[in-house]
């Protein structure tokens, strides 16, 4: 077994790719215009990567360093695998398009049936069980077991969607979901996978699939208030079209994840809140932790204003249909604060002062008819709600993941954290994986923060 401080990298071999398309061909007539928020996180990739302990590795045929998969007692093959993608990109055609520029170069979807881009790969040095234990393959599972995906520069020919399946030792399997933003949100990549899982397993959707129309963004909730200029957005130097976000100022990137237990959880909202904690999210109060220790690591540079994005419709089903290709369901919001906060005081802000900024990020984006390159991940600290997203819903061969993560790429350097539901293997409901992504530096800083003050590792 691997020690868990190990910082190595997933040993991957023998990628092969494929492309799926849809079961029903739809020709080149149908379009998918872009809304103004789906341009603004353009330059965004959602990356989901899910563990699965006891499907049977499958073994190889031929010679000379052919590796083609077949399935043995039990396991299952990339045929297998692949052959529920033909329904599903019917039921999710545009996720088999590619961007095209109108006349006047705003961007759009071209459902053209293109397909989406399937990545077989290998560890045979390591079982999942040694890579979940090594703690400090944050970025590894996503680098490795998600597929690089970048738009550009030739955006009629680029994917925007990924799947690959690593096979491990022992008979692991990863299945790691590389999903362009402007495609749809984290709750859409989750019901496309989900989905895919369903119809492998025979349980064919019988739910309305439909693009969604517009949404009101405002509720009877008298305590957000609405921005006038969004300061969740940066506008950036054009970038043709070449989609990836510049490099942050030379800052080395990395993600670490934390599983945080639900009797933690428990001790840490009694600890920081006392008789208030009922009256708050675990989202919220690790959220305020993790902010507070990140304003003690940068002493005066703050965060004095972070970002929070949360999701309307967390499980993507509304009014009985399930909503797919949505960035519209998020909701984006700002918190400033100009004084020094305990906990307790960064919680409640969370819960009660958020600036909700969706109208302001249509305004400034549409400004330019969607011409523009912006970023929104990591423009401030960024706090993104997905506790009640269904990432453990996926399936296969009646097995169900051991751990499953998302992260996003494509951030700015005041960082990112996502609060995910934690793995039912855990047999605790309330439990959270908080999924951090920061500048190298900062990050150890947070690891040693996190343990020595809240127990957190």
């Amino acid at each position: 077994m691997l020690s868990p401080s190990a910082a190595v990298e997933i040993p991957t071999a023998g990628a092969r790719l494929s492309t799926v398309v849809p079961g029903k061909s739809r020709g080149e007539n149908e379009d998918l215009e872009l809304t103004n928020v789906d341009l603004a996180v353009k330059l965004h990739y959602i990356k989901g990567v899910y563990f699965f302990r006891r499907i049977t590795a499958t073994t190889t045929a031929g010679g000379g360093g052919d590796r083609s998969p077949i399935p043995v007692a039990g396991g299952i093959s990339i045929d297998e695998l692949k052959r529920p993608m033909f329904a599903l990109l019917d039921r999710f055609f545009p996720a088999a398009g590619r961007i095209r520029r109108s006349d006047d170069g705003r961007p759009y979807i071209k459902c053209n049936d293109a397909g989406v881009r399937i990545v077989e790969a290998f560890c045979d040095e390591l079982t999942v069980d040694e890579c979940l234990a090594t703690r400090e393959l944050g970025a590894s599972f996503h680098d490795r077991l998600c597929y690089k995906q970048v738009l550009g520069p030739d955006l009629g020919f680029s994917p925007l969607v990924f799947l690959q399946f690593t096979w491990f030792k022992c008979g692991g399997l990863s299945v790691g979901l590389s999903w362009a933003h402007i495609l749809g949100d984290v709750v859409s990549a989750s019901t496309f996978i989900n989905v895919w899982a369903q119809i492998m397993a025979g349980h064919v959707p019988q739910k309305s699939l439909h693009v969604p129309s517009s949404i009101k963004l405002h509720d009877d909730d008298p305590q957000d208030f609405v921005a006038n200029k969004p300061f969740s957005l940066k506008e950036l130097d054009p970038v043709e079209n070449y989609w990836s976000l510049p490099a942050n100022n030379g800052q080395n990137m990395r993600t670490r994840s934390f599983r945080v237990s639900s009797k933690q959880l428990d001790l840490l909202m009694s600890n920081t809140c006392g008789k208030k904690a009922a009256n708050f999210s675990r989202f919220e109060i690790l959220s305020a932790i993790i902010w507070k220790s990140l304003s003690r690591i940068r002493e005066n540079s703050g965060p004095k204003m972070v970002t929070i994005c949360c999701y309307k419709y967390p499980c993507g089903d509304r009014d009985g249909k399930i909503e797919i290709l949505n960035n519209k369901d998020i909701v984006v919001s700002t918190i400033k604060t100009s004084f020094e906060a305990d906990v307790s005081e960064l919680a409640y802000l969370i819960a009660n002062k958020r600036t909700i900024e969706n109208d302001a990020i249509e305004e400034i984006v549409g400004r330019n008819n969607g011409k523009g390159d912006f970023s929104m991940y990591g423009t401030n600290l960024t706090f993104v709600n997905l506790e009640e997203v269904e990432i453990y819903g996926l399936e296969v061969k009646g097995e169900r993941p051991i751990f499953a993560n998302y992260t996003i790429e494509g951030v700015g350097d005041e960082g990112l954290v996502l609060v995910l539901p934690g793995s039912p293997k855990m047999e605790e409901e309330d439990a959270r994986t908080v999924t951090v992504l920061l500048p190298e530096y900062q990050l150890a800083h947070l690891e040693n923060e996190l343990k020595t003050k809240w127990d957190i590792a």
